[in-house]
C-alpha cells in the first residue's frame, strides 16, 4: 500500500502541541525530554501511534486499508483536507513525529525494528524537504510528487471519484451516508486546490500549455458526465444501494448538482484562464525555483544523491546493454533493418499481436491478463519460500482518467483482504497494448510485482504498510518482470521476451528522458522523437508517457535505478555465498524487508548474506 499523497485532514490529538510529551502504554519516559524509552515494545507502540496520527490526516488511506471501522469508523465519513491549512497541519505532524523517531536509542533494538524506524525517518524527512519548497503536491512515503496541484493525472477531480467508486465500501445505510458525507466534502477539496493554484501562480508557476490543454479536456468530460443526472458519482452509489432503503440517488444528485458541479466549473475557469498565459516549455528548468524543485524530486524518486547528469549517463548505458539483447531476437524474427525502436514499431503493426479496437478487443485484453495471472501465481513456489495470497482483480480505469493516464498501474489491497489488490488497465484504446507486452504488464503490476509485494507488508507495523519508496517499489516491479522471464514465461514465446526487454529498455530510457526534459532543456518534440526511435512505442503511448514525466518530475527515474540495485545486490550475494546461494531465499529476504530506501535495502541484503554465511560455517 502506498501512503496517499499530501491530502491530509485533522490531527488525532494523541500528542501535545509539540508532540514531545507522547506517552505510550507500558513505556517509561525520561524526565528531561518526555520521549519514550527504547525498549522494543516502546518502539513498536510509537510506530503504531505515528501510523494512526497519519491516517487521521488521510482518511482515504484508512478506507483503502479497511481500517475505518470500530472506534475509527468516523474516518469513513471524511475526506482529506487539501487546503494550505491542511498542508501546514501535515508539516507540523511530520516534524513532531520525526523528532520522536530520531530520539529513540536504537542500539538495543533488533535489526527489524531499526529498519522500521529508518524507513519512517527517511520518508518523513524527505517529505518535509518537499513541503519546504515553494509549491507542489508532496507524497509522504509515496511516488506522486508533482509541482502541479491539479493537472492531467493529479487532482480531486480525478482522485475523489475513483476513490468513492473503487475503494469506499457501500454495504449498509451508514456506508451510504458516509458516501454522501464524503461527496459533500469534494467541493471543499476542489476549492482548496484553487487556493494552492493561485499561490503557485503568484510564485510564477503555471503548468505547460499542453498539460493544461489535456487537463481542461478531461475536466470538461467530467463536467459533461456529472451534468447527466450526476453521472458516475451518482450511479456508483445508486448501483450499490439497490437493496438499502433510502433515496440515495436523489441525495447524491442534489450534492453533485448543487455544489460539486459548480466547484468543478470554478476550477475549469481558472485553468482556461491560465492556458493563454502558459508556455510550451516542458521541464522544470525553465520555471521559478525549478532546478531546486527537480533536485529534490530526483532525490525523493531514487533515494540517492545521484545528479541529473549521472542519471542521464546511466540511462544511456543501460539502454544500450538491453538493446544488445533485443537485437538477436529481432533478427531471428526477420527484423534486421532500422534502429531497435523502429524494428519494435514494425513488430507492433503485426496484426497477430494486436487487439480489435472495440469492446471485444477490450474483453480479450482482460482475459489474457487473467490467464497470465493464473500462470504466474502457480510459479511462485519456485521463487519464494513463503507465499502471499495473490489476491488481485483486473479493473478498467475510469473513463475520465484514461486520456491522461499511463497504460496501467496496480497495488495491493486492504490489510484484511476484503479489498483485493488491483491492476488498473487503460482501455481508452486497445492500441495501447500488444499480446507480446501484456504478460510483462501483469508481472509488473500484479504478480510478483506491486500487488504481490504489497501483500507481504501486512505482517509489518501499520506504518510500514503505508510508506513506500519509489526505487524499491518500482525497482521490485521491474525485478518481478525479470523473475517471470527466469521462470520461463517466454521460453516458447520469443516475442514475449521482446516485450519484456522493451519494457526494461523503456525504463532505462525514462532516466534519459526525465533528466533531458527537466535538466537538459529538451523540448517535448525532441523527447518524443528520441523515445520513438529508441523504444518503438506508439505515438499515443509516447505522448502519454512524456506528458507524465512533465507532470511527475523525477518519478520515472526510480524504476531502473531501483531494479539495477536489486540485481547488483543479488549478484553480490551470489558471489559471497557461492554454491550456498539460494535465489528463493534471496527473493524472500528482499520482499520480507519491505519497501525501503536503497541504502536500507543494502543493509537487509548484507544481514541475509551474513546469516547464510554463519549457517554454512556452523554446518
Amino acid at each position: 500500500m502506498i501512503f496517499p499523497p499530501i491530502d491530509r485532514r485533522n490531527m488525532l490529538g494523541l500528542i501535545g502541541a509539540g508532540g514531545a510529551s507522547l506517552l505510550l502504554p507500558g513505556c517509561a519516559k525520561t524526565a528531561a525530554s518526555g520521549i519514550p524509552t527504547t525498549a522494543p515494545m516502546a518502539a513498536a507502540d510509537l510506530l503504531d501511534a505515528i501510523a494512526w496520527r497519519a491516517l487521521e490526516l488521510s482518511p482515504e488511506g484508512a478506507t483503502e486499508l479497511a481500517l475505518d471501522t470500530g472506534e475509527h469508523a468516523n474516518l469513513r465519513h471524511r475526506l482529506s483536507d487539501k487546503s494550505p491549512e491542511g498542508m501546514a497541519r501535515l508539516a507540523d505532524l511530520l516534524k513532531s513525529d520525526l523528532a520522536l523517531v530520531r530520539s529513540v536509542d536504537r542500539s538495543a533494538l533488533d535489526p527489524t525494528m531499526q529498519t522500521n524506524l529508518a524507513v519512517v525517518e527517511t520518508a518523513y524527512a524527505t517529505a518535509l524537504e518537499g513541503l519546504a519548497l515553494s509549491y507542489g503536491e508532496v507524497a509522504v512515503g509515496g511516488w506522486r510528487n508533482t509541482p502541479y496541484v491539479v493537472i492531467q493525472n493529479v487532482g480531486a477531480y480525478l482522485d475523489t471519484p475513483r476513490f468513492l467508486d473503487g475503494s469506499h465500501p457501500v454495504q449498509s445505510a451508514d456506508d451510504a451516508e458516509a458516501y454522501c458525507d464524503r461527496l459533500s466534502q469534494m467541493p471543499a477539496q476542489l476549492d482548496s486546490e484553487l487556493e494552492r493554484i493561485a499561490a503557485a501562480e503568484a510564485a510564477g508557476l503555471i503548468p505547460p500549455d499542453f498539460l493544461l490543454a489535456r487537463t481542461i479536456d478531461q475536466m470538461q468530460h467530467s463536467i459533461a458526465d456529472l451534468a447527466q443526472n450526476g453521472g458516475s458519482l451518482v450511479s456508483s452509489l445508486e448501483r450499490r444501494t439497490a437493496t438499502i432503503p433510502g433515496d440515495w440517488k436523489a441525495r447524491a444528485a442534489g450534492i453533485v448538482n448543487g455544489s460539486v458541479l459548480p466547484a468543478l466549473k470554478r476550477q475549469l475557469a481558472v485553468l482556461q484562464r491560465q492556458l493563454p498565459l502558459a508556455s510550451s516549455a516542458p521541464g522544470m528548468g525553465s520555471r521559478p525555483h525549478g532546478p531546486q524543485w527537480y533536485a529534490w524530486a530526483l532525490k525523493a524518486a531514487t533515494t540517492t544523491s545521484l545528479t541529473p547528469e549521472e542519471v542521464h549517463a546511466r540511462g544511456l548505458e543501460e539502454l544500450a546493454a538491453i538493446q544488445a539483447r533485443m537485437d538477436p531476437i529481432l533478427r531471428g524474427l526477420g527484423y534486421t533493418k532500422g534502429s531497435t525502436g523502429e524494428r519494435m514499431a514494425a513488430l507492433a503493426k503485426d496484426p497477430r499481436y494486436r487487439f480489435p479496437d472495440n469492446d471485444e478487443g477490450r474483453a480479450q485484453i482482460i482475459a489474457l491478463i487473467q490467464e497470465r495471472l493464473n500462470w504466474i501465481k502457480a510459479q511462485m513456489s519456485r521463487a519464494f519460500s513463503r507465499l502471499a495470497p495473490g489476491n488481485v482483480e483486473v479493473r478498467r480505469l475510469p473513463l475520465a482518467e484514461e486520456l491522461g493516464a499511463p497504460v496501467a498501474y496496480g497495488g495491493a489491497g486492504s490489510l484484511d483482504g476484503s479489498i483485493p489488490g488491483r491492476i488498473w488497465i487503460n482501455l481508452h484504446t486497445t492500441d495501447l497494448h500488444r499480446k507480446y507486452d501484456l504478460p510483462t504488464l501483469v508481472h509488473h503490476e500484479g504478480i510478483p510485482g506491486h500487488v504481490w509485494q504489497g501483500e507481504y507488508t501486512r505482517s509489518m507495523p501499520l506504518i510500514r504498510s503505508m510508506l513506500a519508496f519509489n526505487p524499491y517499489s518500482e525497482g521490485w516491479a521491474l525485478y518481478a518482470e525479470q523473475m517471470a522471464d527466469e521462470l520461463g514465461a517466454y521460453d516458447a514465446f520469443p516475442e514475449g521476451r521482446l516485450g519484456y526487454l522493451q519494457n526494461q529498455a523503456w525504463r532505462a530510457a525514462r532516466m534519459v528522458l526525465d533528466t533531458g526534459l527537466h535538466a537538459k532543456g529538451w523540448s517535448r518534440e525532441q523527447a518524443d522523437h528520441w523515445f520513438r526511435s529508441e523504444i518503438g512505442l506508439s505515438p499515443t503511448e509516447t505522448a502519454n508517457e512524456i506528458d507524465r514525466y512533465c507532470s511527475w518530475p523525477g518519478q520515472a527515474c526510480g524504476y531502473k535505478v531501483g531494479h539495477s540495485e536489486i540485481v547488483r545486490l543479488r549478484e553480490q550475494a551470489r558471489v559471497a555465498l557461492g554454491e550456498k546461494f539460494d535465489q528463493r531465499v534471496f527473493n524472500q529476504a528482499v520482499i520480507d524487508g519491505g519497501n525501503v530506501p536503497l541504502n536500507v535495502l543494502a543493509q537487509i541484503v548484507g544481514r541475509y548474506v551474513a546469516s547464510a554465511s554463519a549457517r554454512e560455517a556452523a554446518a
